[in-house]
């Protein structure tokens, strides 16, 4: 049986591979569909397989709600390219990641991956997305966030950075407020109650350092300490920080005046902590023209 336009035309549409791809498979299964399809299955496992080491620090922040909004799920999904990242396919993807998470609540990557998504698993969606576009996908990590009082609030800024803070009021304006403030400001704690012992320790011992020579009064070194180290922790606490849209104010006088307070937090910047290959173009080029 030949190959017609036709079968190459709905294997395209069936597995998104390349036209060509179609029609050397179908040539191969003897113009069986089916077959081909199984066989292109194999073959985007062992691509996949084969992309799995390289590195995927670009991707999306996914957030998304239960119906009484009690519950929120992020999630980072990772890809080679900041241009796989804003793809079609990869973008429902994403969806389709992000709804299986809510629906399952784990944080589990592997547990997720192993979950049913219209008679196949996660992973095996992954697989074939993978053969389709031509670069490494990787689920990163999942946060499941749930609301015992307050609302939620989350914010993304672009696709990158991707906020969720529950406050204790019902004022969901408020609440995306100070999520689009952690976004923007990043700020490592709450209040300085929630700053470790030891990290104020560390940080006095510095500023120690840094005056022990200014020759001033014992007294005045100790103010000097003093202030330094407020400013300090003011400046990595989020109630201490300046509210981003009205900096004469704090975000803790801000949350007093609404009567409120930030139960807990999320905040995911796409790619951090990821060892990053850093391409020079120029050596890139060089290389090409002697070889």
């Amino acid at each position: 049986m030949s190959v017609t336009a036709a079968m190459v035309k709905e294997l395209r549409e069936r597995t998104g591979a390349g036209m060509m791809e179609c029609k050397k498979a179908l040539v191969a299964s003897g113009a069986d569909i089916e077959l081909a399809i199984e066989e292109m299955r194999k073959s985007g496992a062992a691509k996949a397989a084969k992309k799995s080491s390289r590195v995927a620090a670009e991707g999306v922040v996914k957030i998304t709600s239960s119906e009484d909004g009690k519950s929120v799920v992020m999630i980072e999904i990772n890809s080679e390219t900041d241009f796989v990242a804003k793809d079609d396919s990869f973008l429902a993807f994403t969806d389709v990641v992000a709804a299986k998470a809510l629906e399952m609540g784990t944080e589990s990557v592997e547990d997720l991956m192993a979950g049913d998504v219209g008679g196949e698993t996660l992973e095996a969606v992954r697989t074939t997305l993978i053969s389709k576009i031509g670069e490494n996908i990787q689920v990163r990590r999942i946060n499941q966030l749930t609301a015992e009082q307050g609302v939620f609030g989350h914010y993304i800024h672009g696709v990158k950075i991707g906020v969720v803070v529950n406050v204790s009021t019902d004022n969901a304006d408020l609440a995306k407020d100070i999520a689009m403030h952690i976004a923007a400001v990043n700020p490592e704690f709450i209040s300085e109650k929630d700053v470790p012992a030891e990290y104020i320790a560390k940080e006095k011992e510095i500023l120690i350092a840094q005056v022990a020579d200014s020759g001033k009064p014992p007294e005045i070194v100790e103010k000097m300490i003093g202030g330094r180290l407020r400013k300090f922790l003011a400046g990595i606490t989020l109630y201490g920080q300046p509210f981003v849209k009205n900096p004469d104010m704090t975000v803790e006088k801000l949350l007093k005046s609404e009567n409120a307070e930030v139960i807990s937090y999320k905040r995911v910047e796409v790619g951090e902590g990821i060892d990053k290959k850093e391409d020079n173009f120029a050596e890139e080029v060089m290389a090409q023209v002697r070889g």
